[in-house]
C-alpha cells in the first residue's frame, strides 16, 4: 500500500462550478438550443407569417423583423447566441432576410444532428457544408439577373418589385405598392457610389393613415423648441441662404467664469452694455451674411428670435445632430463655430423652405436641394408601435 503522503493531489484547472461537458452530448445540446431559438422566429417568415409581441425593459415591441426579435430576446445560451449574431450581421449587411438566415442555419444543424449521433466527425460535416455552399452560390450566380444594362424605368420597376417582395411579410404589406415606390424614390436620390443609409432620414408623426406618409426630397425635421417672436418669422422662402451655427445666440453666455472688481457702481452699466453689444454684434453678423435661415445646434434665445423675426429671418435652435449632418450634405452649408468672417461659401441653399403642419407637429421642410443626396420619409400611422414597425420594414 502507498504512503498517504505520496498520493497525487487532484489538479483543479477551472474555477468551481464550471460546466465542462464535451464531446457528442454537448454538440447535441448545442443543436437543441439553436432549434429552440429557430422555433421562436419560424412563424414570422413570409406573407402568412405572424408578428411577435415582445415585452422587455424597453416596453412593448411588436415586430416581424427577425433581427429585432432576436435582439430583444436576450438569449443566454452561448451556442444559440451565435444565431442571434448572424441575424444581426445580416441586418447590417443586407438589411433583409434576417429571419431566413436563422431558419436556414437551424435547418442545417437539424440535418446534421443524425450524422453526429451516428458518430461522423464534425470536421467532415463542415467540409461537406463548405462544398455545398460553393455549389449553391455558383447556382445562384447563374440565376441572377443584371439590372445594370436596363434603362431607368425598367430598373426602377425591378427595384420596386424587390422592395414589395421584402414588404410582403410586414405589417404594412397592405400598402406595399405605395411604400415600395416611396422606397425606390428615396434610394434613387442617394449618391449611387456611397449609398449611405444615414442620408435617408425617417421621421415619425403620429396620426393620420399610412397613406398620409410622404417623401421629402431634401431634409425635414420637427420644429424645434422656440421662443416668443417665433410667430412673426416668415414660414416659407424660395432660394434662401442657410447658415449653420454651433454657438449659442443667448445673452447669458458672456458672463460665465469672469470676475470683475468695480470701484464705482456706475461702471457696472458699461459691463452690461458690453454684453448686449456682443450679442447684438453676433446677430448683426448673421443677418449681414445674407442668410435667411439660421440653424444652430445650441440654443437660440428669445432676444435673438425676436431680432431675427424683425429682419424676416427664420431661426431654429437645438437642431439634432443627425439632422444637421443631413442638412450639411443637402444644402452645402458648412457648420460654423464663430460668426466672424462669414464667407458666402459657407452658406448653403435650397430651392424652397417651408414649415408645414403634419399631424400634431410642425415640420420644417427643406426641398429642392442642389446636391440632393439626401431625402426624408415622414411616416404617419395610428399608434406608436405601428409606426416603429413600419420604420423597421422600410429599413429592410
Amino acid at each position: 500500500m502507498m504512503h498517504p503522503g505520496m498520493m497525487q493531489p487532484q489538479i483543479i484547472l477551472l474555477k468551481e462550478g464550471t460546466d465542462t461537458s464535451q464531446g457528442r452530448a454537448q454538440l447535441i445540446s448545442n443543436i437543441n438550443a439553436c432549434m429552440a431559438v429557430v422555433d421562436t422566429v419560424r412563424t414570422t417568415l413570409g406573407p402568412r407569417g405572424m408578428d411577435k409581441l415582445i415585452q422587455g425593459q424597453k416596453g412593448t415591441t411588436i415586430s416581424n423583423d427577425g433581427a429585432t426579435i432576436m435582439r430583444l430576446l436576450e438569449v443566454v445560451h452561448p451556442a444559440a447566441k451565435s444565431l442571434v449574431d448572424i441575424s444581426l450581421s445580416q441586418d447590417s449587411e443586407v438589411g433583409d432576410g434576417t429571419t431566413t438566415v436563422v431558419l436556414l442555419a437551424g435547418e442545417f444543424l437539424k440535418e446534421a444532428k443524425p450524422f453526429i449521433e451516428d458518430g461522423v466527425h464534425p470536421r467532415n460535416i463542415i467540409k461537406a457544408f463548405r462544398q455545398a455552399a460553393i455549389m449553391a452560390s455558383n447556382h445562384v450566380k447563374e440565376l441572377a439577373v443584371s439590372i445594370a444594362a436596363k434603362d431607368v424605368n425598367e430598373r426602377n420597376e425591378m427595384l420596386q418589385k424587390c422592395a414589395s417582395t421584402s414588404l410582403n411579410s410586414k405589417l404594412v404589406s397592405g400598402e406595399k405598392e405605395f411604400f415600395s415606390k416611396m422606397v425606390v424614390d428615396a434610394v434613387s436620390t442617394l449618391d449611387p457610389e456611397i449609398l449611405d443609409l444615414k442620408m435617408i432620414g425617417i421621421k415619425k408623426a403620429q396620426g393620420g393613415g399610412l397613406r398620409d406618409s410622404f417623401l421629402v426630397d431634401g431634409v425635414a425635421f420637427k420644429k424645434t423648441f422656440s421662443y416668443a417672436g417665433f410667430e412673426q418669422q416668415p414660414k416659407s422662402f424660395s432660394d434662401p441662404k442657410i447658415l449653420l451655427l454651433n454657438i449659442e445666440l443667448e445673452l447669458k453666455s458672456e458672463k460665465d467664469n469672469a470676475e470683475i472688481r468695480l470701484s464705482d457702481p456706475a461702471q457696472y452699466q458699461s459691463i452690461v452694455d458690453a454684453e448686449w453689444n456682443i450679442i447684438y454684434e453676433k446677430l448683426a453678423k448673421c443677418v449681414e451674411s445674407g442668410a435667411k435661415i439660421v440653424l444652430s445646434r445650441l440654443a437660440i434665445g428669445d432676444l435673438a428670435t425676436q431680432y431675427f423675426a424683425d429682419r424676416d429671418v427664420f431661426c431654429a435652435g437645438r437642431v439634432a445632430e443627425e439632422d444637421v449632418r443631413r442638412i450639411t450634405s443637402a444644402t452645402g452649408a458648412v457648420m460654423q463655430t464663430t460668426v466672424n468672417n462669414l464667407l458666402p461659401s459657407v452658406l448653403g441653399t435650397c430651392a424652397k423652405f417651408e414649415e408645414k403642419q403634419v399631424g400634431a407637429e410642425r415640420y420644417n421642410l427643406f426641398t429642392g436641394t442642389p446636391n440632393a443626396k439626401t431625402c426624408t420619409m415622414v411616416l404617419r400611422g395610428g399608434s406608436e408601435q405601428f409606426i416603429d414597425e413600419a420604420e423597421r420594414s422600410l429599413h429592410d
